[in-house]
């Protein structure tokens, strides 16, 4: 396969709807959402919530905030917007790209990531002959409600990473009692988005280069429907996390293209699309990375920078940390995976530029020791011990277990799982939701890490495999009982 050159809130359970927009916001993993990108600051995302597990007193796994973009009016479960999630409005300082395209990326993980919820692990991928016939494949597999058909129409890698991540997430909300255990991961439940004669742009789509085309969405129909109560999730869960019940009844409602575009100052809806392997998909990373550029009116780089990777999994995180000390953002793009992060690579010289140049921090790594965790076609690695220098001073940080430990000058202090459950919990906590918490944290202060994916022999640090991961990770640490204590607690 050849890709392009380079690449904790609280839980609200008496009244679910006063969230950022449905039942449970933040509380499982969000419905799949047309490929609109959108253009304009808008208020938190609306439709079937993002994050992937119930936020019972346990921390979210990544952005979760408003998601500018193309606006639909409001919506059902009040917050109404339908699209893939795009950085947020650029500040005037060009500077602000660099931190709008790289927060994008982490949101994809932690909301995009789930927008495919619950998905079955595929080996068939459905790419097409055009850059429009892919972006059209893309909106119909969604009108259809068709999982399998969305997911395979994805660029691969994409794909894969989605595909890992809901996988797994899926399998372990079945097994803490969340979903049903007869959930059918190729259906969409509880909303549905159709659509009618869809058009393009045929003439004013941009080639920006032999693998990298925006397709441009004037025409056609858009109807999004939304009912709760056909979501997946068991009476049991229910009962806890939405005592007044989850009454609201189904809606509807249709968008005119068209007027969209109208109102966007005749702005069509740009898809962007790549081609790999002679064939051509739509990329969710491409389309956030083009909108960040055009809304600080910049033009994709000519060139892209290359992938570097390393020679082992410890290496690849030890160099770049050691590149983010050095404020090399070059050598930081170059250690991403050319295939998942193929976007970085190709939009990172515009990166670099909008930076500019960076003083180093005045940190030195005298010692970053690691070990290994094999994860699902990947490797997670897990600090050791890390020895560094700051002001004049050696900070020495130790993992022992489920323990951390810092030094900082012959000072020593140590916080084990016992001890951080109970200060999160406080004093009055039950017994049970502090066995609950006590299983959470010791989870992830033993399994978090930084995952690693190896490509053509080198190894390269994965921001979204990383982040993904530490939900997977925190839903591991739970039972069953504990998803009950933790409601109660919030309550």
């Amino acid at each position: 396969m050849t890709y392009p050159p380079g690449g904790g809130g609280q839980w609200q359970p008496n009244d679910p709807y006063q969230q950022q927009g449905g039942p449970g916001s933040g509380g499982f993993p969000a419905q799949p959402q047309p490929g609109f990108p959108q253009t304009g600051p808008q208020p938190a995302q609306g439709g079937f919530p993002q994050g992937g597990f119930p936020q019972g007193g346990f921390p979210q796994t990544g952005p979760q905030q408003a998601q500018p973009g193309y606006q639909f009016p409001q919506q059902p479960y009040g917050g109404g917007q339908y699209g893939y999630p795009v950085p947020p409005e650029a500040p005037k300082k060009r500077k602000g790209l660099v931190i709008g395209v790289v927060v994008a990326m982490l949101a994809v993980a932690a909301g995009a990531g789930v927008t495919v919820w619950a998905l079955n692990r595929g080996s068939t991928q459905a790419g097409a002959e055009s850059p429009t016939a892919a972006a059209t494949n893309l909106v119909n597999a969604i009108g259809k409600g068709d999982v399998l058909g969305l997911l395979t129409g994805l660029a691969p890698a994409e794909r894969d990473l989605m595909t890992t991540l809901n996988s797994e997430t899926t399998k372990e909300l079945k097994r803490l009692e969340v979903y049903k255990a007869d959930v059918d991961p190729n259906q969409i439940n509880g909303f549905e988005l159709k659509t009618e004669n869809l058009k393009f742009d045929e003439s004013g789509a941009e080639k920006v280069n032999d693998h990298l085309t925006i397709t441009k969405l004037v025409g056609g129909k858009v109807t999004i429907s939304s009912d709760a109560s056909k979501l997946p999730l068991t009476e049991e869960f229910i009962d806890l996390a939405f005592p007044r019940g989850m009454t609201d009844a189904p809606q509807t409602q249709t968008y005119d293209v068209a007027d969209l575009v109208k109102e966007n100052k005749g702005e069509p809806i740009r898809i962007a699309t790549v081609k790999v392997d002679d064939e051509w998909y739509p990329s969710l990373f491409y389309t956030v990375a083009d909108y960040a550029l055009a809304s600080e009116k910049l033009e994709w780089p000519k060139k892209s920078i290359a992938a570097r990777g390393a020679s082992s999994p410890g290496d690849a995180v030890r160099e770049l940390a050691q590149a983010s000390v050095n404020a090399d953002l070059s050598r930081v793009i170059e250690l991403l995976p050319p295939d998942e992060m193929a976007v970085l690579h190709d939009v990172g010289p515009v990166l670099v530029e909008a930076a500019g140049k960076q003083k180093p921090a005045d940190v030195k790594i005298l010692k970053l020791e690691t070990e290994t965790q094999d994860v699902e076609d990947a490797t997670k690695v897990l600090l050791k011990e890390l020895e560094v220098e700051a002001d004049g001073q050696t900070v020495k940080v130790t993992k022992d277990g489920e323990c951390y430990a810092a030094e900082v000058q012959g000072e020593r202090e140590q916080i084990c799982a016992d001890d951080l459950a109970a200060k999160i919990g406080g004093r009055s906590m039950s017994a049970d939701a502090k066995q609950a918490l006590t299983n959470l944290v010791k989870g992830m202060i033993a399994n978090t890490g930084v995952v690693t994916t190896e490509v053509d022999g080198k190894w390269y640090v994965s921001p979204i495999r990383s982040v993904t991961d530490l939900q997977i990770t925190a839903l591991k640490s739970l039972q069953p009982e504990d998803i009950k204590a933790l409601l109660k607690m919030a309550k």
